[in-house]
């Protein structure tokens, strides 16, 4: 091949190299982007039925399948982990969502 020819193919095949690389990093950043938003939006709506509930009755719901057969609460358990600690009914209860990737431990 000649030097000519090689310098510009070169190019054009780094782009075509790099491209889907670039792309493939760019499309996992935005999946992490919206799991972190769909934890934090499981979060938020555990919480707000909680202080509805609080508001409407008087008490902090005593668990999380209160909040889910009184009010709906819906959360894909396939996805996320509820640690809902009840306090007492005057108290806010504790409310943690962890995402089920992220509590999965490497095969060693």
């Amino acid at each position: 091949m000649s030097k000519k020819l090689l310098r510009s193919i070169l190019p054009a095949v780094l782009v075509l190299v790099l491209l889907p690389l670039a792309l493939a990093a760019a499309a996992g950043g935005l999946g992490g982007r919206a799991d972190r938003e769909g934890l934090t939006l499981a979060q938020d709506a555990i919480r707000q039925a909680a202080i509805q509930c609080y508001a409407l009755e008087g008490m902090y719901p005593p668990s999380l399948e209160y909040l889910k057969e009184t009010y709906g609460v819906q959360v894909d358990e396939e996805r996320y982990f509820v640690d809902y600690r009840y306090v007492a009914s005057n108290l806010m209860p504790d409310i943690t969502v962890l995402a089920k990737s992220e509590l999965e431990e490497p095969a060693a």
